[in-house]
């Protein structure tokens, strides 16, 4: 890896989130190499700016695009008066001309060597760690906040005023929920819907568009149950707690998380539940990082929550 700089390193962080889907090769500016853990787009890149309802300075120096369409937009050039007569609100992920979206994997694809085992619900942050030092393979890591209404008319927060709206998980997945709010397989479910997924992606070189890797051995979930084989090992009222139904995706596993540090010996050093340093999966995922090591980091949000279930948000979904 090439020295870096600090404004490089300022550089790299702040392009970590979505630079990967995005996807212009800049790895050489930042890392050195053909290196792209992370991509970045500056202004020397020669990046037109997309145009908001919003007045910004940026529009009296350079060319905007205003989005149309989808896939859409019309070049405006830059001018002194940037006030516009109207807006059209375009529903779609609104990119530079010199970007593309496109969707790498789903909710519910099964991308995993489980057949039964399906991708997340609620997308957050999404981090890219290659293999070896080309850009055109690795490994996504995206974080599943939250369960919300179309999943299920028995979501946390969902409206009274949605009574009678179809719901989406039995048409992705492919069989229904539980209508008991309290069936320990609908809970289940909800709980495998947040955490992350692990998916290995590649393309054919630059310019190509990411598919993902089915079945490769290192795809993986990693969700607010895993783990939860490990209840067996209590002496407690939840020692046969170990699955929440009965497919195979449902069955407790051995992919526990381990806690370390000085957080799990010195500040939460009890175990009230005779698991030790053991964890029994992660939810709430929103934020995180990917770092110039190639880790990714994942961080949970409002998990302080009282309720029995609650969403993961504090604003109204």
């Amino acid at each position: 890896m090439s020295k870096l700089t600090r404004r490089k390193l300022l550089v790299f962080f702040g392009a970590s989130t979505a630079a990967t889907v995005l996807a212009p090769q800049i790895g050489q500016k930042l890392l050195g190499g053909d290196y792209s853990v992370a991509n970045a787009a500056t202004s020397t890149m020669g990046i037109t700016p997309v145009r908001l309802p919003h007045p910004l300075p940026i529009y009296q120096t350079k060319k905007s695009a205003l989005p149309t369409g989808i896939n859409q937009s019309q070049l405006l050039e830059p001018s002194s008066d940037i006030s516009l007569a109207t807006y059209t609100v375009i529903d779609d992920v609104v990119v530079p001309p010199e970007y593309e979206r496109y969707v790498i994997v789903k909710w519910g694809d099964r991308v995993f060597p489980n057949p039964d085992d399906y991708f997340g619900y609620n997308n957050d942050y999404t981090g890219f760690v290659p293999v070896g030092r080309s850009s055109n393979d690795g490994y996504l890591w995206v974080n599943h906040e939250y369960v919300s209404f179309p999943f299920s008319d028995l979501a946390p927060g969902t409206s009274s005023s949605l009574a009678g709206f179809p719901t989406s998980f039995e048409t992705v997945i492919g069989y229904p929920l539980p209508s008991n709010v309290n069936d320990i397989e609908l809970l289940g479910e909800f709980f495998y819907n947040q955490g992350g997924s692990i998916v290995r992606i590649r393309r054919n070189g630059s310019g190509e568009r990411y598919q993902v890797v089915k079945d490769d051995s290192k795809n993986r979930r990693i969700h607010g149950l895993s783990g939860l084989g490990i209840n067996a090992q209590r002496s407690d009222e939840f020692k046969s707690v170990t699955s929440w139904g009965s497919r195979s995706h449902q069955q407790g596993d051995q992919n526990y998380l381990v806690g370390t540090g000085p957080a799990a010996t010195e500040v939460f050093s009890l175990s009230s539940d005779g698991l030790g340093n053991k964890i029994i999966g992660t939810a709430y995922n929103c934020s995180g990082g990917t770092t110039p090591c190639g880790t990714i980091l994942t961080t949970k949000e409002n998990f302080q929550g009282s309720a029995r279930f609650f969403n993961g948000v504090t604003e109204a979904v």
